[in-house]
């Protein structure tokens, strides 16, 4: 007899239904009642069986963590709390969980003591409802480029240059660490090494995604890219994921468009699949913030934060609109901001951001036309020559969670640019490349991935989205 997912068992309630359930236990009450997740949804199944017919050695083996196949009939629930129950016929574990060690304990744990335990969080409420929230994320990317008539690319993971220029990147190599060959300058020989050169691991695809869309029109990327940075924050990884667009023929307006129009299908479609892993997510989080002072809750619930971003535009205002918005506000007055703001030209931080989004728009905002200054040297130079047709979205709760521009395809402004920030061109001269035959206007931009499960889970912490987080000091599992 074929196993019956829980989801469907639930959905379809077929009472007088014999079935076969498998699953782990959750909880076992009065050696009698069952409570059984196989994770294909939020809620469990409770199967009921008669404990005159079980030895009391072997009911004791019935712990949370337990995993079981449990046979029998679909009947009514005598119960609250839900429609139907198992009867149960036929019971048989497949694996036990010692009750005294199991690290999952029917009680609340803390995030810090999952993440520690991070190959068994999974079974738990919350981090079940998280993870299959990060799937339907990634399943509303995918299918609102389908629709679109974009091609996924892959692009490399293991790459000659630094897209960001920021040099903070995992080197790859295969040389004895403990004796490198040398140069006769005495410089490491990265000749001597696999791909006879220096090479690293990604930070980003969209170099190369912009050559696949200078002949398909329009591509994306979806794929881990990595960061050696030293940072131990609650918004960083050192591996995360992105996705990454690039059009042919768009310019920035065309390119912001495109980004609120997959957001807002990305949070849409989370709102319609995801209703029973939101609403626990949500409920939790007024818990947690009924326990703050009341000046430091947030005046909306999750699920009303999400319906919030779909429901309006998104703002959008010029870099120097913002700067004048910031320069006279309260907190940048009174000195609350860490990072005061006093001149046309600084780099926005986190708070700044924030307090656009959360305090004077209290929605969605894009800023653009961003200082040359502080952006990379592939943004499409304005016509003042100060700014560039760059773009940043900012959402509520986190701050920029997308980033792009217009690319720069004039040859000679975009080598005027490198030559500027000190990037080599004769490592880039197949971007450039794409500068000489057949050049056109075209645009793109980065969905940090993470960031956006952040979002829509209401999750604090970064590290508590991704199934294994890679930060400074820990590559656990």
């Amino acid at each position: 007899m074929q196993r019956t997912r829980i989801d469907v068992l639930l959905s379809e309630q077929s009472v007088g239904q014999t079935v076969v359930v498998k699953g782990w236990v959750k909880s076992f009450r009065n050696n009698q009642f069952i409570s059984i997740n196989d994770g294909s949804c939020f809620d469990n199944i409770q199967a009921v069986l008669n404990r005159e017919n079980y030895d009391i050695d072997f009911l004791k083996t019935i712990t949370p963590g337990t995993a079981l196949k449990v046979v029998g009939t679909i009947v009514a629930s005598q119960g609250s709390g839900q429609a139907i129950e198992i009867d149960v016929t036929e019971i048989e574990i497949y694996g036990t969980a010692n009750a005294e060690t199991y690290p999952l304990q029917p009680k609340k744990h803390s995030k810090e003591f999952l993440r520690e335990i991070a190959h068994l969080r999974f079974r738990t409420n919350t981090f079940g409802a998280v993870f299959r929230i990060r799937h339907a994320v990634s399943f509303a990317i995918h299918s609102f480029f389908n629709d679109r008539k974009f091609y996924y690319l892959h692009t490399p993971i293991i790459t000659a240059s630094d897209a960001e220029g920021a040099g903070e990147m995992f080197r790859v190599s295969t040389l004895d660490l403990a004796q490198p060959p040398k140069t006769e300058s005495g410089d490491i020989d990265f000749k001597a090494d696999f791909f006879e050169r220096e090479t690293h691991l990604t930070v980003s695809g969209q170099l190369e995604a912009e050559l696949g869309a200078l002949a398909l029109g329009q591509v994306y990327t979806f794929g881990p890219t990595f960061r050696a940075e030293n940072s131990n924050t609650s918004r960083h990884l050192a591996e995360f994921w992105m996705v990454e667009p690039e059009v042919a023929f768009a310019d920035l307006h065309d390119n912001m468009d495109l980004a609120e129009a997959m957001l807002k299908h990305i949070i849409s479609y989370v709102l319609e699949h995801c209703q029973r892993d939101l609403q626990f997510l949500n409920d939790e989080q007024i818990k947690e913030e009924s326990q703050k002072p009341k000046n430091q809750r947030s005046e909306l619930s999750l699920i009303e934060r999400l319906q919030s971003c779909i429901a309006d535009d998104f703002v959008r205002i010029s870099y120097t609109e913002a700067i004048e918005i910031l320069k006279n506000s309260k907190p940048n007055k009174k000195k609350k901001f860490n990072y005061i703001i006093e001149e046309w030209g600084a780099d926005l931080q986190s708070e700044h951001e924030r307090y656009l989004v959360e305090k004077h728009f209290k929605k969605p905002v894009i800023l653009f036309d961003y200082p040359k200054d502080i952006k990379a040297f592939y943004m499409k130079v304005n016509e003042d020559n100060k700014t560039v047709r760059a773009m940043d979205i900012l959402f509520p709760g986190i701050g920029e969670i997308i980033g792009g521009s217009q690319r720069e395809e004039n040859l000679d402004v975009l080598l005027a640019r490198m030559e500027e920030m000190d990037v080599p061109a004769e490592e880039l001269y197949w971007y450039l490349d794409i500068r000489k035959y057949g050049s056109c206007p075209h645009s793109g931009y980065g969905l940090g991935f993470e960031r956006m499960v952040q979002f829509v889970t209401g999750m604090g912490n970064i590290r508590d989205v991704i199934p294994f987080p890679r930060t400074p000091g820990n590559a656990a599992f």
